[in-house]
């Protein structure tokens, strides 16, 4: 078996159970891509198997911190069963889940999310990669499904050095595919939806969306990056639950003309009559800075733009993305008026999301209370051991009156 000898003081973090092993803190040793290594203190003591990665600046990922455990087939498939069966500890209201969650569920690099009777897989690093068909079958075998399609072609597959991959993995079917979430229903493509077809950690946050444009009965909603409309869907769901669907005015912006044709599809595949509704292919800055020359304002924004942050190393850059489209969409609130913003970049902590916040709303010369915190479903954990798995963070910000 080969090993990786750590640099003195380098331990800490595996010793709390941290699954990341850094270039920087490997004093000798390797293996090939995804070979399983023993990991050692510089002393020689044991701290974990782990999976290598001679390309990765995150050079190892730690499979199991017990000694005697034997990294096999027999290893994932126990892995892919416990992380299966823990969905059903959640009252997630759909038939698309995320079913494996990366180091969240003990397994570095893979995604795995269900809708329906499709399975669908990321596998984002070395080791998952090398053990790809181990971890089909254990997957295939957990579910009791057929049917799993590849979406390996994320950003991070290249970090690990390893190819775009797309296709059917197990079996073959549609790709084009309906689900249910909450009292409503969505459609995507997995093979050519973002991530592995929609993003399924929103379900919470849209449910909330509903709740509160039931409880306010908006006017004017804006929702911003609003990909195939998920959030614009959900206020309709609220409106038309209290009664106030009539006249509402929705209006949903993004600079993918297929992904809102999916969002006008949806609006007509759930029956919304009565709401008058807009879909603008457009950049979203643009259209909020057009939207304050033209004096409009509204009553519920949504900002739920793309990473601009997948590491640390971009996050001021990010920060001055963030801050930008926050202080415009502030200024377009009316007095009362509701902004639920986001932010799904590794690189952005929560403090530092609300700084962000609340620097812009110090330019845009707007106060607002934090009426809530919002984050990922919880089929999208995130552990003790792995504070890095909170990527969403979620502010549902009330402009002071």
């Amino acid at each position: 078996m080969k090993a990786l000898r750590l640099r003195p003081g380098k331990e800490r973090s595996l010793l709390r159970r941290h699954p990341w092993i850094f270039e920087s803190a490997i004093a000798k040793g390797g293996g090939d891509a995804g070979e399983t290594v023993r990991v050692e203190s510089h002393e020689g003591k044991f701290l974990a198997w782990a999976a290598f990665s001679p390309v990765s600046k995150i050079r190892a990922r730690a499979w199991s911190f017990d000694e005697a455990q034997r990294i096999d087939a027999a290893f994932f498939s126990g892995r892919v069963a416990r992380a299966v069966n823990a969905r059903g500890l959640f009252d997630l209201q759909s038939d698309g889940v995320r079913l494996i969650h990366g180091e969240a569920d003990g397994l570095p690099g893979l995604i795995v999310d269900r809708y329906g009777d499709t399975l669908v897989a990321q596998f984002l690093s070395a080791g998952v990669e090398r053990w790809k068909a181990v971890l089909a079958d254990a997957l295939l075998a957990a579910t009791g499904l057929a049917t799993l399609y590849e979406r390996s072609d994320a950003s991070g597959a290249e970090r690990e050095g390893l190819k775009p991959t797309t296709g059917w993995l197990r079996g073959e079917g549609p790709t084009e595919l309906t689900i249910r979430e909450h009292d409503w229903q969505l459609s995507l493509d997995i093979a050519t939806g973002h991530k592995t077809g929609f993003y399924l950690d929103q379900r919470d946050s849209r449910q909330r969306f509903a709740q509160i444009a039931a409880h306010r009965k908006f006017r004017r909603v804006l929702n911003c990056f609003c990909y195939t409309g998920g959030f614009t869907v959900a206020a309709l769901a609220g409106l038309r639950a209290a009664g106030a669907l009539a006249g509402a005015e929705l209006t949903s912006v993004d600079s993918s003309l297929p992904a809102l044709k999916r969002a006008e599809a949806h609006v007509a595949l759930n029956g919304f009559a009565g709401a008058s509704n807009q879909y603008l292919d457009a950049d979203v800055n643009a259209s909020l800075r057009r939207f304050i020359a033209e004096g409009k304002t509204f009553d519920a924004i949504v900002l739920d733009p793309p990473k601009f942050a997948p590491t640390v190393a971009h996050a001021e850059r990010a920060a001055r993305a963030y801050k930008d489209i926050n202080r415009l969409a502030l200024q377009l609130l009316v007095p009362g008026g509701v902004l639920l913003t986001f932010s799904c970049s590794g690189g952005i902590g929560a403090d530092l999301f609300h700084k962000i916040v609340a620097s812009a709303g110090l330019d845009a010369g707007v106060d607002g209370y934090i009426s809530e915190r919002l984050g990922a479903a919880p089929d999208h954990p995130m552990t003790i051991e792995f504070p890095e798995g909170e990527y969403l963070k979620g502010l549902v910000v009330v402009r002071r009156p």
